[in-house]
């Protein structure tokens, strides 16, 4: 297969593309720590710097690419929102990485898909999507737009024969979570993560969540009546100060 994949320096995409690799596939990957980059180009793999806040130059690039069967759009971050100062420029910069960015890929890889063997259109979000969290404002927010997105998007193009995934890990040990000063529970290692992720494309799964002993009780308690979930939350971080 010839595999694009953003947000290949580092974490979740970057052990994608190199277990892609390893399997013999063509991996193009997109992204802009240059050093590690290079890492990936001595392994074999077409490295390609690139901004994908640049709209313009990302889907020029995009215009000069050939056909893709697969490609995982994984680029992203998060920031975390600390009362009692809303900041919005936070919010921003979030949306913009984590939604407007997948957007101008998404415009730009659709023609490429369309050209593949079999193509399959994969975005990575969230288990944080599933339901409101203490300080995530700005990241879950984000999450919830890209699951929006992405599943109203599965609907329009569906004609086309494109398959359409949607990625929803818990706590992966990356370089992003490590960041992190709080309780991760079930956190997996990005070996753990590329393997769940890469048996849930091979079958073309719509939704790709994993640790499931996470995600299930996300889901349940994203079923739960409102007010008891915001009663219950607002305990838990009065607990936790």
């Amino acid at each position: 297969m010839r595999i694009l994949i953003t947000g290949a320096t580092s974490g979740i995409g970057r052990q994608l593309a190199l277990d892609y690799h390893h399997d013999n596939h063509e991996v193009w990957a997109l992204g802009r720590n240059q050093t590690a980059l290079d890492e990936l180009s001595s392994a074999g793999m077409q490295a390609v710097r690139l901004d994908l806040a640049d709209r313009a130059a990302t889907l020029d690039w995009f215009t000069a690419m050939t056909p893709i069967d697969l490609a995982i759009l994984n680029a992203g971050s998060c920031e975390y929102i600390d009362l009692p100062d809303f900041d919005s420029a936070l919010v921003s910069r979030v949306m913009r990485t984590n939604v407007e960015s997948m957007a101008v890929c998404i415009e730009g890889v659709l023609p490429l898909l369309r050209q593949g063997v079999r193509p399959h259109l994969v975005a990575v979000g969230s288990s944080a999507a599933y339901l409101p969290l203490s300080r995530a404002e700005a990241y879950g927010a984000s999450k919830a737009a890209i699951e929006y997105m992405i599943r109203t998007l599965r609907i329009d193009i569906f004609q086309e024969n494109i398959d359409v995934s949607l990625v929803c890990p818990g706590f992966v040990k990356t370089p992003l979570t490590d960041r992190n000063e709080f309780s991760m529970p079930f956190r997996l290692s990005v070996e753990d993560a590329s393997k769940r992720i890469r048996r849930g494309i091979d079958k073309r799964q719509l939704e790709i969540h994993f640790p499931k002993r996470f995600t299930f009780i996300l889901k349940t308690l994203s079923m739960i009546p409102e007010a008891l979930w915001v009663r219950i939350s607002q305990r838990l971080v009065k607990h936790g100060e």
